[in-house]
């Protein structure tokens, strides 16, 4: 499937999670086999290219994306949990949400000094959850220098924020609009 096969997959929420938001959601795309195994080798194909050696993906769709890509292409795992989730001894990262701050744990024993890691998620917004989970993975070791989203909302500027945190970026599609 294109990209823009893709993109018609993916179901828009209007005024969700409040007025004037166009909410993009996936779960049409990953409910759809043909769609989602698409999805999954135009991501692969990419980090491939990137010379990643492991893939990180954030809770909780980021599991999703990156699992599958990591199965795809034979690479690790590295799940970026949400705080209190893992049941050894982790390292996190606080950071700023719209209101408020959230939270990023990960196990540093499932990174090798200087790995080469590639983010996998589903969708880059204003790039906060992105940026914290790539200073994180580079806490423990972790070179960091791509991220593959499914989908890109350029106007909200995440892209951009990693990109300007030496970062390269890449998205299957992209919608205007917040």
């Amino acid at each position: 499937m294109t990209p823009d096969e893709l993109k018609r997959l993916i179901r828009t929420v209007p005024d969700f999670p409040e007025p004037g938001i166009q909410f993009r959601d996936i779960t049409t795309l990953i409910g759809h086999g043909a769609g989602l195994k698409a999805s999954v080798a135009n991501l692969a194909e990419r980090v491939a290219a990137s010379g990643a050696e492991a893939i990180a993906g954030m809770e909780a769709r980021g599991f999703i994306f990156g699992a599958a890509v990591a199965v795809q292409l034979g690479l690790g795992f590295i799940p970026v949990r949400k705080p209190g989730k893992l049941p050894i001894e982790t390292i996190g990262i606080d950071y700023a949400l719209e209101y408020g701050t959230d939270r990023l744990e990960i196990d540093p024993s499932a990174i090798a000094k200087g790995q080469n890691v590639t983010i996998v998620d589903d969708l880059i917004a204003t790039g906060g959850t992105a940026l914290a989970a790539a200073e994180l993975l580079r806490q423990a070791g972790a070179t960091v220098s791509h991220a593959m989203f499914v989908i890109d909302l350029p106007e909200l500027g995440g892209a951009d924020r990693l990109r300007a945190s030496q970062i390269a970026v890449e998205a299957l599609m992209a919608f205007e609009g917040a």
